[in-house]
């Protein structure tokens, strides 16, 4: 799996914002290997990402990053 597995995937699905955990789950691979490559194409200004909440039983919410192809 590469950066533009994950770049092709983000292009497919632009108007979702998606994270981490379920573009590894849609490319059926490591969720670490889809954080590096997430890194990467940050970096590189290519993707979009922001900052969410997610409500997680029964802690409470945590800090999630979301992705988004860059139009």
């Amino acid at each position: 799996m590469s950066q533009q597995d994950v770049y092709d995937l983000l292009k497919k699905y632009r108007e979702k914002w998606l994270n981490a955990r379920e573009i590894a789950n849609l490319l059926n691979s490591s969720f670490n290997t889809v954080v590096g490559n997430l890194k990467r194409l940050r970096k590189a200004g290519i993707i979009l990402f922001k900052r969410a909440y997610q409500i997680v039983e029964p802690a409470g919410k945590r800090v999630v990053y979301l992705y988004r192809f860059k139009k």
